[in-house]
């Protein structure tokens, strides 16, 4: 009878495994995995073309063990979550995760990460309405999460990748103020201070108007489901400013940190959330080519101004990461799965540790990333 008993309660608890009622999905545009897994690259620290100081960046972020310069740059994601929670991606132990689609660019790698499916159709950044059907877009047309589902990004491509007409999503992105009859007096700062302080690049915010956005929201309407991607690191990357994209993605890491602070500071979230961390593509892999990302296909079509220096595409923009931290994460450190994993596999595994079958949201979804689940 014993036994049975233990059968049984054994049964019980794995149906409920995937139970949190909270997730919190962040992207940091383009950032490599050699950077995430081994901090700053000795070639292009040094490297006076794309570091205006480099004694003092070396003095500051370089460590001569790569465990150590990695949690030097990034050390809420080596501190906090990785002993809690897990890692997919270091290539340089075998651990493979690349995008699915053809492209190895930014809206083909978000539509790829937020339907589950690559699309080879999406070709282009430009400003198109996304004809799929995102999974954030999915629940908050479902009852239990309608008004509770929430989007922030830097890029201002993003009211077009979720489809804000057709989704009806809250997004606050590029350069959007907090909407609103009853904003927090930060958000009205952060909407009087974002008119005035420059961005260095057009459709690009800075960060840290997208995490204020962001945790701002979160304490006001307190949504079940937010997406945040941060842009800095890809941008700076294309601009040749290797301190500037150093430094975006040690700020990156603490905007996360803060982020899952107030989280647990919540009672709504507090041990009911989980974070899953992972990027929109790679890049180069070389003081050459680290710039870049395009494949083969991309340089003779969208990108055909890296076709001439590129014919081949950039080696290495296909490669990406993924982490993760929460009551349906496994503690496993730094994993090494069987086969390749894929982002198109983000979605499912987003929707299953809510406990949401991803066959409900999409016959066609990639599976999820299994490995990680607890």
């Amino acid at each position: 009878m014993k036994t049975i008993f233990s059968t049984l309660i054994f049964l019980l608890c794995a149906q409920s495994s995937y139970a949190a009622e909270n997730l919190i999905l962040i992207s940091v545009d383009g950032l490599r995995w050699q950077e995430t897994f081994t901090g700053a690259d000795k070639d292009l620290i040094e490297n006076k073309d794309f570091v205006k100081d480099s004694e003092r960046l070396k003095q500051e972020l370089w460590r001569d063990n790569a465990e150590e310069r990695r949690k030097t740059l990034m050390p809420f994601l080596w501190n906090t979550i990785i002993p809690n929670g897990v890692i997919i991606g270091n290539r340089a132990t075998g651990s493979l995760m690349d995008v699915a689609n053809p492209w190895y660019f930014s809206y083909p790698g978000y539509n790829e990460m937020l339907t589950g499916a690559a699309d080879p159709e999406i070709n282009s950044n430009k400003k198109v309405p996304n004809k799929n059907v995102t999974f954030l877009e999915w629940a908050n047309n479902q009852s239990q999460y309608k008004g509770k589902v929430a989007a922030f990004g830097s890029w201002d491509v993003f009211p077009y990748i979720l489809n804000t007409e057709r989704s009806q999503l809250p997004v606050n992105a590029g350069f959007m103020p907090a909407e609103g009859k009853t904003l927090t007096a930060k958000e009205n700062f952060l909407n009087e201070l974002q008119t005035e302080v420059p961005s260095p690049w057009d459709n690009v915010r800075l960060d840290a108007f997208t995490y204020g956005f962001a945790a701002e929201y979160i304490k006001r309407e307190q949504p079940n489901i937010i997406y945040i991607s941060l842009g800095e690191t890809d941008d700076f990357a294309h601009d040749g400013d290797y301190d500037h994209y150093l430094y975006s993605a040690q700020r990156d890491d603490a905007f996360i940190g803060k982020l899952w602070a107030l989280l647990q500071s919540l009672p709504q979230y507090k041990n009911n959330t989980n974070l899953l961390i992972t990027s929109d593509h790679g890049r180069g892999k070389t003081a050459a080519d680290w710039q870049h990302h395009a494949s083969k296909r991309a340089v003779e079509v969208y990108m055909k101004d890296l076709s001439e220096t590129y014919p081949n595409g950039v080696e290495g923009s296909q490669s990406t990461w993924f982490a993760a931290m929460g009551p349906d994460i496994r503690s496993a450190g730094e994993i090494k799965p069987k086969n390749t994993i894929h982002l198109q596999q983000v979605t499912a595994t987003a929707l299953r540790t809510l406990g949401i079958n991803p066959a409900d949201f999409s016959a066609s979804a990639a599976p999820a990333i299994t490995e990680v689940l607890k």
